[in-house]
């Protein structure tokens, strides 16, 4: 891929190509860290993709490497890979300057790693949460409630399943005061607690608690996940799926190829047609130059773009035949999101925090081009294959001049 990745922090590291190109692969194939690194062991084209000259027979790193190595390296440095792989497109061919000043972009749903967000499921979590930290720090609770609340929690699911759904309020209503007592009695308390540490971990979960009691289900910045709470809830108008939870990716792509040329998450929500000036700077300081035609769906209506000619689907008047067809190969994209969720790992975010979002959303990004790169290289070796076989079945006895035609 080019240059090798600067070493981040001045500390001792292993060695930058490994690590690049374990992300790579990691996204490529759709691996996890232990996976990647189970899978390099016994492959040789893997290890010769990260810079070995001879077999290795261990593996380099601990998998625990890779995430403080996507800590270090930040959103910057995943988009300087991203650029590395479209300048290795245009190398092999699999990507023209023609098809990048064309491009599709649209919006998808990266889902974090949690579990269905239910008010019973959040009430006990936070009060295990609240009850484990406090044996931590030694404080004596006058009731956890640790054998009457998780059968509460069962039966507030029961009762939503039978459609009893008075019941289940009134189920919900009582395990939310339980939690609401040991938030209470801990906050008592917390002068007792002398570790610095610990004290400021327990205030942080007592506020984060206090602002689960407090929200309704209309409230805005709702928290659907303890360990997630900036995840947000998304409805894109699915008939099969009403509302996913994670967050909102803009990925923009040639075309002609449906090769990545910007992918950037987009944490708390935002209305389409606003992201699109980010995106297509994005395209432009990836790419080094600014996209002449930006193809986008009804969402993004009055986007509010400058220097791009962008075309809105459904727009008929004004429009040559030739910007058309290139209207109609707007829903190219769509397959492309696809392909990137079951073949990337796009469907589900496993790292955390709105940092974690941004890494993962453009490392996504970089796995698909590997994937298309790969794509385009082995139509050229069946191309350069056939020909072979058809020109080696000639009969010979023909002349040359017959063979030629």
């Amino acid at each position: 891929m080019g240059q090798l990745l600067p070493c981040p922090g001045g500390t001792a590291c292993h060695y930058p190509r490994l690590v690049a190109g374990l992300l790579y692969l990691q996204h490529a194939y759709g691996l996890s860290d232990e996976a990647v690194l189970a899978r390099w062991v016994e492959n040789p084209y893997f290890q010769h993709f990260t810079g070995e000259v001879f077999f290795q027979h261990r593996s380099p790193i601990h998998p625990s490497s890779l995430s403080r190595w996507r800590g270090r390296i930040g959103e910057e440095g995943v988009e300087w890979l991203l650029t590395k792989t479209i300048e290795a497109g245009r190398a092999a061919g699999a990507v023209t300057p023609r098809s990048l000043a064309e491009i599709a972009v649209d919006t998808t749903v990266m889902e974090k790693a949690i579990a269905h967000p239910t008010d019973s499921r959040l009430y006990e979590r936070a009060r295990r949460s609240l009850v484990a930290l406090a044996s931590k720090a030694g404080i004596t609770l006058r009731q956890n409630y640790n054998r009457k609340a998780p059968r509460l929690a069962a039966q507030a699911g029961r009762h939503a399943h039978a459609r009893q759904f008075r019941r289940m309020r009134q189920v919900l209503r009582t395990l939310k005061g339980y939690t609401g007592r040991v938030l209470r009695d801990i906050g008592r308390k917390l002068g007792a607690v002398t570790e610095e540490g610990l004290r400021t971990r327990i205030e942080q979960r007592i506020a984060l608690v206090t602002r689960l009691l407090r929200q309704t289900p209309k409230s805005k910045d709702k928290i659907y996940a303890l360990h997630e709470p900036e995840v947000d809830c998304i409805s894109k108008g699915k008939a099969r799926v009403r509302y996913e939870f994670g967050c909102k990716v803009n990925i923009a792509t040639t075309l002609t190829g449906g090769f990545v040329v910007g992918m950037r998450s987009m944490p708390g929500n935002p209305y389409d047609g606003h992201t699109l000036p980010e995106a297509l700077q994005q395209v432009e300081t990836l790419t080094g130059s600014c996209p002449s035609l930006a193809v986008v769906d009804r969402g993004y209506r009055g986007h509010g773009a400058h220097g791009t000619t962008v075309l809105v689907s459904g727009t008929r008047r004004g429009l040559t035949p030739r910007l058309r067809k290139l209207l109609r190969r707007r829903s190219a994209i769509e397959p492309e999101i696809g392909h990137m969720k079951t073949d990337g790992r796009l469907a589900r975010c496993a790292l955390k925090g709105t940092i974690g979002d941004a890494l993962y959303a453009v490392l996504c990004g970089c796995g698909h081009n590997i994937r298309k790169i790969l794509a385009h290289l082995r139509a050229l070796l069946l191309a350069l294959l056939s020909s072979l076989i058809h020109a080696i079945a000639q009969p010979d006895h023909l002349p040359i001049t017959a063979r030629a035609a």
